[in-house]
């Protein structure tokens, strides 16, 4: 284990750029904006009377909506950085093998003794479980940094923030997005097994590689669906076979296969009512993690897992000599 957390600090070491930087800057981009934006109104609406006393002028379901906007704002904010660092960790699982080999550092790190079957999963951790991690920690304290922000304006004009902030919940929010990394990870990893096997067998251009080989496939299967006047096969094969090779660092990917039986009726008829807040309730881990009841699931997951231990055979035994 000890060995194993010094190789995950390597690659944090060595891609500090693209963990913590990119996700930085994604954050800092998405807070100037909406300070930008606030500053707009401030400026174009500054003779409005908004100078109202919120708990008087607002009833218990206004504020709950408020709540609500306020839960959003931290989801979405998570989101959007969320979103840049699945680039950023597309890229970088495409490289994490081929790289080492490129530059014959694959040699120096051979010499010492370490596993193959190690340094790959260290990668693959790096890139599913610690980089979404420091995306939430950021995407948190930006969605935080907001919320005070948009808090300290309305206090400006005579808006009583606290029943506004009692009315949101920023921790229940931030161990919520904590708690889903696990179903994350799961769900990235046949897009991360497969760029990583991409990573190490290829000799060259493994971005090539990776996007060549499921779409020209997809391709194919449609062109012979269109042969035979059956696209059946093919409009199942684009989405359950490419779309989970190559889009499943997309955060949220799992949506569509969550329990619709379960869950969906409640959410509407939470809506119909009026009750937002019942509705982001219902919209919690109970109906994410409602997509483990899918099979689908499953079989990413051992397709991924079977994927990974062909990039550690790779790695043991590929020569570029």
């Amino acid at each position: 284990m000890k060995t194993f957390f010094w190789l995950v600090k390597r690659e944090f070491w060595e891609h500090k750029g693209g963990f913590v930087t990119a996700p930085l800057v994604a954050g800092a981009i998405g807070f100037l904006l909406n300070a930008m934006l606030i500053a707009f109104g401030e400026g174009h609406y500054a003779g409005a009377n908004f100078h109202t006393n919120f708990s008087a002028a607002y009833d218990s379901a206004d504020l709950a909506k408020a709540g609500v906007v306020v839960d959003g704002l931290l989801y979405g904010v998570t989101l959007m950085i969320l979103i840049v660092t699945a680039i950023v960790v597309f890229f970088y699982c495409l490289g994490s093998l081929y790289d080492d080999r490129r530059d014959r550092s694959v040699l120096f790190w051979k010499s010492l003794p370490l596993s193959d079957t190690t340094t790959v999963l260290s990668k693959l951790a790096s890139a599913v479980i610690f980089a979404p991690a420091i995306a939430v920690v950021v995407g948190v304290v930006v969605g935080l940094a907001l919320t005070i922000m948009f808090v300290g304006v309305a206090s400006l004009h005579g808006l009583s923030a606290w029943p506004l902030l009692m009315q949101a919940h920023p921790f229940k929010v931030t161990l919520n997005l904590i708690l889903l990394i696990p179903l994350y990870a799961l769900w990235a990893l046949p897009t991360a097994g497969w760029l990583m096997l991409c990573s190490a067998f290829a000799r060259s251009k493994p971005f090539l590689w990776a996007i060549a080989l499921p779409v020209g496939t997809g391709v194919l299967v449609s062109w012979w669906g269109l042969m035979i006047g059956d696209s059946g096969f093919s409009r199942w094969f684009w989405p359950n076979v490419v779309g989970r090779m190559l889009g499943g660092l997309i955060p949220a990917g799992w949506v569509n296969s969550t329990s619709r039986v379960v869950h969906s009726s409640d959410i509407d008829l939470a809506l119909h009512h009026g009750d937002p807040a019942a509705a982001m309730d219902q919209i919690g881990l109970a109906f994410h993690y409602s997509a483990v009841t899918n099979p689908s699931l499953y079989v990413g997951v051992l397709a991924g897992a079977a994927m990974i231990a062909g990039a550690i055979w790779f790695r043991r035994w590929r020569d570029d000599s």
